[in-house]
Parts: C-alpha cells; sequence; structure tokens
C-alpha cells in the first residue's frame, strides 16, 4: 500500500477536526473534534512508522509507541474536559460556548441588562425601583 492513501484519509480527518472546533458550538463537539484531530495525528504516525521501518530495516517501532502515548494522553484530555464541561454545565445550564464567554468577562450589574443595582452590588428600596421604571 502507497503512503499516500493513509496521509491523505489523515488529511481529510484532520481537516474535518479542525471545521468541527471552528464551527461547533456545542463544547463537546468541540472536544470529539479535537479526538478526531489527535486520531488523524495518530493514523500519520502509524503510517509513516510502517513507511520507514520498510525502508531502513528499523524494528525500533517508535511512531507506533507515540501513538500509543497520544491515545493516553487524548483519553487523559478527553476526561478531564468532561468533568469541566459538566461542571459548567450544571452550574450554567447549558455547554453552549459563546454563552460561557461570561465566566471568563465576569458580570457587569450596571449594563442595560441588569435589573435596577446600584454600584456597591445593592438594590434600590422598592418605591426607587417603581420610580425607576414608571
Amino acid at each position: 500500500m502507497h503512503l499516500v492513501y493513509p496521509a491523505v484519509l489523515s488529511a481529510l480527518l484532520f481537516c474535518t477536526g479542525i471545521y468541527g472546533v471552528l464551527a461547533r458550538r456545542n463544547a463537546i463537539l468541540v472536544l470529539m473534534s479535537v479526538e478526531l484531530m489527535l486520531n488523524a495525528v495518530n493514523l500519520n504516525l502509524v503510517a509513516f512508522d510502517v513507511w520507514l521501518s520498510r525502508t531502513a530495516d528499523e524494528k525500533l517501532h517508535s511512531g507506533q509507541a507515540l501513538t500509543l502515548f497520544t491515545i493516553a494522553i487524548a483519553a487523559a484530555e478527553i476526561g478531564i474536559g468532561l468533568a469541566i464541561v459538566l461542571a459548567v454545565y450544571r452550574g450554567r445550564g447549558t455547554s453552549d460556548i459563546d454563552k460561557l464567554r461570561d465566566t471568563a468577562e465576569g458580570y457587569e450589574t450596571d449594563g442595560p441588562d441588569s435589573d435596577a443595582v446600584d454600584g456597591d452590588g445593592t438594590e434600590p428600596p422598592a418605591a426607587e425601583k417603581a420610580e425607576a421604571t414608571a
């Protein structure tokens, strides 16, 4: 088998993963796309290892060993990533990446969407709130 076939398949898988990371808004789908990209790299590692071992009488198989390390790291990454996504989903009620920007930026209490809150974070008395809405 030629080296071109697994290389082209790996490039297609990697491009599909990049599209998934850039176009998706769900955090779980983004993690799945990252896994797809890592599997494309693993395919390249194994294909080039087989190709190089045929040409150079090398029995080390370093590409396949590196693939095992990549699989182990990917499993740990997906475990930690899913734990973070589940914790954020429980706290926020959504796993939409666009809606999670508030976590990094913090909350603004004086914006147009805030309910009449004073600068110190306390609500004004009910009479002032009624005058503000009238």
